[in-house]
């Protein structure tokens, strides 16, 4: 059995409210040191349009999200909870990663400069399910989860990544 990631690492998930890559509307992340998670962080995000869709989805409203801080007023909680992990984490971690790097540059901010894991791509090299989605993955490990609650999706990611680890598969082998 391999220990889990040495160094820490945070997994992140956002809910979006358009198929722009910079609508995110919700963030949740969870911190991963010493092999178990430490910390956890959620906010609403106002998005840049009041149009929101996805909303049989995730189940957030305009009228939820239109005083909830900018991204530009996240992310400086978002930044200080990131900093000094070795990577960011996400199940599906080429949306999470589009997400925060379509933010960041909208908001006129650098993007986090560490890599990214994908416990989908993990998930997919190592699981024995017809489908690798969140919630298959979750129920598989016996995970409990609020699906498309971008808080408790990120820390099932990071609850994920550990059984992940405890199986074998390597940070090499999620590595986007």
């Amino acid at each position: 059995m391999q220990t889990a990631h040495a160094a820490p690492c945070v997994a992140i998930d956002f809910e979006t409210s358009g198929y722009a890559a910079h609508s995110a509307c919700a963030v949740g992340l969870a911190r991963i040191e010493d092999g178990r998670v430490v910390d956890q962080f959620y906010s609403l995000i106002c998005p840049p349009s009041s149009r929101v869709m996805f909303t049989e989805i995730h189940g957030l409203t305009w009228s939820m999200l239109k005083s909830a801080p900018s991204f530009i007023e996240v992310w400086p909680q978002m930044e200080a909870f990131i900093t000094g992990a070795d990577a960011l984490l996400a199940h599906n971690a080429s949306f999470d990663r589009r997400v925060l790097q379509a933010c960041c540059r909208e908001a006129g901010t650098d993007a986090p400069r560490c890599h990214f894991l994908c416990t989908l791509k993990g998930a997919r090299r190592s699981l024995p399910l017809p489908s690798k989605k969140l919630n298959h993955v979750c129920e598989y490990f016996g995970i409990g989860l609020e699906h498309h609650h971008a808080g408790s999706d990120a820390s099932a990611c990071a609850q994920i990544y550990l059984h992940l680890r405890a199986l074998g598969v390597t940070d090499s082998q999620m590595r986007l």
